[in-house]
């Protein structure tokens, strides 16, 4: 009987602490909800839309069916559900527009990608904060950069070499993360390296990512800060600043 006692007290904690993160999320989701709806007037009208129409379109099917109270409630909720959905893909779309161009945003980017990525950001940087980013994913060794064109052709070109002395006949895939013609936006930047090709397993890219992050962490990583950098920040060059002490 003692023994039980723990456990319904574990069991109850557990239930409490589910409780809690439930009602963090619902409160971080309606602080969002707000933030969106001063900057994107549309967003209302869209979601109200969204839930009347989806609930009418199943009334209307299901009134020919004869089951037209039964398809009115499945109707509202799934036009909440559809809301939610448009919701989270405009607030998604807000938060890229804002991150555009800024030092940073691509890697903060690869940071938030779902699904087996291994991502190690800025493993080559300029102190004007360009930066070239290195994942390793199903499709092979993808590099991305981002900043001034003329500088991150370069860091590019220097990383491939170093990467493909590693990785053997794995493909190397390089992206420039931009608005300009033959580059990616930031927005697109996760679905087009989705639509890559899958070309190794997944041993294969534990395999590669071990011996990448070893050159890695011989080479000693670059110094640039993590996520969006404000326009006009700084940042001094570290290996000044060895030779100055």
């Amino acid at each position: 009987m003692a023994k039980g006692k723990p456990d319904k007290a574990a069991r109850a904690q557990a239930r409490t602490a589910k409780r809690q993160a439930s009602k963090e999320r619902r409160g971080q989701m309606w602080q969002a909800f707000q933030m969106q709806r001063k900057e994107d007037k549309a967003l209302l009208p869209i979601l109200v839309a969204t839930v009347l129409g989806t609930t009418l379109a199943l009334f209307g099917l299901g009134f020919l069916a004869h089951l037209q109270w039964f398809a009115l409630p499945f109707g509202f909720v799934l036009g909440i559900l559809l809301a939610v959905i448009v919701f989270g893909r405009r607030l998604q779309g807000s938060v890229y527009t804002k991150a555009d161009g800024q030092p940073g945003a691509a890697g903060w980017a690869l940071d938030n990608m779902r699904g087996s990525w291994r991502v190690k950001t800025a493993v080559a940087a300029t102190t004007q904060f360009d930066a070239v980013h290195r994942v390793v994913g199903r499709p092979g060794v993808i590099l991305v950069a981002e900043g001034a064109p003329h500088r991150v052709k370069g860091l590019l070109a220097q990383e491939k070499k170093k990467v493909a002395r590693l990785v053997g006949d794995t493909p190397i895939y390089d992206i420039v993360v931009g608005n300009d013609e033959g580059q990616v936006p930031l927005k697109k930047l996760q679905r087009h390296m989705t639509k890559l090709p899958r070309n190794i397993d997944v041993k294969r890219m534990d395999t590669i990512d071990a011996r990448l992050s070893a050159l890695s962490s011989r080479g000693g990583g670059a110094a640039i800060p993590k996520g969006p950098t404000p326009a006009g920040a700084k940042v001094r060059n570290p290996q000044r600043t060895a030779r100055r002490r």
